[in-house]
């Protein structure tokens, strides 16, 4: 056999692995994606999204969950997006080649592949031992910690695609160095900058862990920030684990509103993604 057969031969071998990986890997997608549509299709409807998580034998839905969710999550994004912003402006702008830029850049780095049980564990020691008892601000404390890394990180990469002309010919027009990030370099990088925000909730959307060991749960409607609040992914896990089967099916339901979300924020991530690349 030649040289060039060889060649062939390698490269029909290297592509049909390929193939068989790419087909591996979206059989346990489909697989997963098909389990919860049978068995999470059926908890969708009016009830689930009008009543409060019920007792063992009784109808109820995830009202309160989904509220305690969405209030916690709004209250990170509140927290962790412009902190993550303003400290990815620093690492892009005033730090790059600073050692205390790449210390900050090394510390970031490291929260960000931080296990989320960790950070849990970290805000429980911080806030709820403290405090004496669960809270949804500690939950929105935890989750903002690791949204903050995700928001760095996109932030800084998205301000050094911006070109250094930009700022050159704005500085050359007299413009003071706030007024040259705020008013050029964040409008050339603001898709960026939001598609990293949005995949900062894709991230949290479903953590389960920080949760637990802050703002744990609470049967009933709740809006007392300083109290226990439901939320889904702690309702998920302690009814998929319960021996109810009226639990079992609110999980599955749970567990498909929560997919659809995370789905739906990625989606537009991307999105956001695609226009800034095309407008570059």
């Amino acid at each position: 056999m030649d040289l060039y057969a060889r060649r062939q031969l390698l490269h029909r071998i290297v592509v049909g692995l390929s193939i068989a990986a790419t087909i591996f890997g979206l059989l346990w997608l489909v697989l997963v994606i098909g389990t919860l549509l049978i068995n999470g299709v059926g908890a969708i409807g009016p009830t689930l999204f009008t009543q409060n998580t019920p007792p063992p034998g009784s109808s109820g839905g995830l009202l309160n969950a989904i509220f305690g969710s969405l209030l916690m999550t709004v209250i990170a994004t509140l927290i962790g997006t412009p902190t993550g912003i303003l400290a990815g402006t620093f690492l892009a702008e005033y730090a790059r080649s600073h050692w205390f830029g790449e210390v900050v850049r090394f510390i970031n780095d490291i929260l960000l592949s931080a296990p989320s049980i960790i950070i849990g564990l970290f805000v429980y020691q911080l806030m709820v031992v403290r405090m004496g008892h669960f809270s949804a601000w500690a939950g929105a404390v935890a989750l903002a910690i690791i949204m903050i890394p995700v928001v760095v990180r996109t932030t800084e990469d998205m301000l050094r695609l911006v070109p250094s002309a930009l700022r050159e010919a704005a500085a050359a027009l007299g413009a003071p160095r706030w007024k040259v990030i705020v008013m050029v370099t964040y409008r050339a990088a603001v898709q960026g900058i939001l598609t990293g925000v949005l995949l900062a909730l894709a991230r949290i959307a479903g953590e389960t862990a920080p949760l637990l060991f802050t703002a744990l749960n609470n049967q009933f409607w709740s809006t007392n920030l300083d109290a226990p609040m439901a939320n889904l992914p702690v309702v998920i896990f302690q009814f998929a684990m319960s021996p109810y089967a009226d639990w079992q099916t609110l999980a599955w339901g749970g567990a498909l509103l929560i997919t659809a979300a995370i789905l739906i924020l990625n989606i537009t991530a991307r999105i956001f993604a695609s226009w800034s690349s095309f407008e570059q």
